[in-house]
């Protein structure tokens, strides 16, 4: 159990960093409601594994960093950015190269703090932030006092502001990914998939050349969903269908639910699998089943009423339509 929540782990931070750094929301949106459950689910964090999970929080809080009415901790003072500054902290406790590229991203963290707050028009918040995010260091006196000013003159366009802006910000952090991610090439569940693909026959030029009319950002996400299925198709094979029983924590039976709902979207734009499942009937147990979970999740949480119900090989999206046809 362990060791396939390192694999999972590893995965989960790898397509993490690449939809971050490719700027594709859904994906990105997909795999951080994987990690959360994979590092919800950890009793203690491996001290070889801090790294990519203070990434993992890292990016989940900088995709929200404008949202000031989301919270991660709960102090409801703390923004998404000023949350996000905290595992950077930890992130740069676990690494002694690249001081410069850590100074960077650090100072524009806690410049963009303020000027979400700015942006705003929460001043009064903003100079309450200040205090709380420098010391009284004097290498952090020049941009404090900077800072404050600013603050001062409720103008959240200045050229300070405009020069180290939220762009320039994720443009460091996808310069920290790359340089992360050649540092973390080896990763278990990428490569023995590749190598389930080559064993089954389904090398992946055969999907890149299929003659589909379609355009290249569909390609390009086609072939996303597609590696996708190859890495949960090799996680059947390795950990069996224990996977799916009780004995699991629920944040493994939540990840291979993610699976096979990308394997059912991918078969909804017209890609034949070998693992794809015809369509079965819904029986009356499992309606039954259904109501339930409605009544304690409430309507559209399909992934846990899933989770928490006896159903036969179905997903949140099929959950989803039948719950659409029995309340017609």
């Amino acid at each position: 159990e362990a060791v396939a929540a390192e694999w999972m782990l590893e995965f989960a931070c790898s397509c993490l960093c690449r939809h971050f750094a490719e700027q594709c929301g859904a994906e990105f949106r997909r795999w951080r409601d994987v990690a959360r459950a994979l590092i919800n689910g950890l009793s203690q964090i491996p001290p070889h594994q801090k790294k990519r999970v203070y990434l993992c929080q890292l990016l989940i809080r900088i995709a929200q960093g404008k949202s000031l009415g989301l919270h991660f901790e709960n102090d409801k003072r703390i923004s998404p950015l000023e949350s996000a500054l905290s595992f950077w902290t930890l992130l740069e406790k676990e690494e002694v190269k690249l001081q410069k590229l850590h100074e960077d991203i650090r100072r524009l963290i806690q410049i963009q703090i303020v000027a979400v707050h700015m942006e705003n028009r929460y001043f009064k918040e903003a100079a309450e932030v200040l205090e709380r995010l420098f010391t009284d260091s004097e290498s952090d006196k020049p941009l404090r006092v900077k800072l404050a000013t600013i603050i001062k003159t409720k103008d959240p366009y200045v050229p300070l502001l405009q020069s180290f802006s939220y762009s320039l910000l994720i443009s460091k952090i996808k310069s920290y990914i790359e340089l992360f991610m050649k540092e973390n090439e080896t990763n278990f569940l990428i490569q023995e998939a590749t190598k389930q693909v080559v064993s089954k026959g389904l090398e992946a030029t055969a999907w890149q050349n299929r003659p589909l009319e379609v355009n290249e950002n569909y390609k390009s996400d086609l072939e996303t969903k597609q590696r996708f299925v190859f890495s949960i198709i090799l996680l059947r094979d390795v950990l069996g269908q224990k996977l799916a029983t009780s004995p699991f924590p629920i944040f493994f039976k939540f990840v291979l639910i993610c699976g096979l709902n990308n394997m059912q979207n991918v078969e909804k734009k017209g890609v034949s699998l070998a693992c794809s499942r015809k369509r079965q009937r819904w029986t009356h147990e499992e309606d039954l089943e259904l109501k339930s979970g409605v009544r304690e999740f409430g309507v559209g949480n399909w992934t846990k009423i899933l989770v928490h119900g006896n159903f036969n090989n179905r997903t949140s999206v099929m959950l989803k339509d039948r719950w659409r046809t029995l309340t017609r």
